[in-house]
């Protein structure tokens, strides 16, 4: 994780899409199909390395606003930004005070008989970064940034 610059790097603003969803399971999914649709709209076909990534991150992340920070009566939002070489993800809910458990700089896997914990594991091994900021006192963003591979040249 890397706390530092929460925004996107300088680069074309390719696309961009955001929406608010409902805190519960059916909203987190909704996130991720909503992920994947967006990117077939700026070129990026599903089932790509980067498609199922950025799926996989939109998944976690959601999931995580839906368990640790749902508010009655306060949705949650989902975010993606497409530039030239990057494509970030950030999903933002109603509560600051409860921040990822890497802030301090380390993941820590769960017990091996533990159901859950195991998301922030999966969005930093797939994110080249991501980190959490809080904009004022009622809104927590974690966002995911993953780059955009050029296209490979066949000889």
């Amino acid at each position: 994780m890397n706390p530092t610059t929460p925004h996107p790097r300088p680069g074309t603003l390719a696309h961009s899409f955001a929406a608010r969803l409902r805190p519960t399971p059916r909203g987190a999914r909704l996130a991720r199909l909503l992920a994947v649709r967006e990117l077939g709209r700026a070129g990026i076909a599903p089932a790509t390395p980067l498609s199922c990534a950025v799926a996989s991150i939109t998944a976690e992340l959601a999931a995580n606003a839906v368990a640790h920070g749902r508010v009655p009566g306060r949705d949650f939002t989902f975010g993606l930004r497409l530039s030239a070489g990057l494509v970030r993800i950030e999903v933002s809910d109603a509560r600051p005070d409860r921040f990822p458990p890497a802030t301090a700089g380390l993941l820590r896997p769960p017990a091996p008989e533990s159901a859950g914990g195991r998301g922030l594991l999966v969005v930093d091994a797939l994110a080249d970064r991501w980190g959490c900021t809080v904009a004022d006192a009622r809104v927590k963003t974690v966002w995911a940034e993953v780059r955009r591979l050029p296209p490979r040249v066949r000889s």
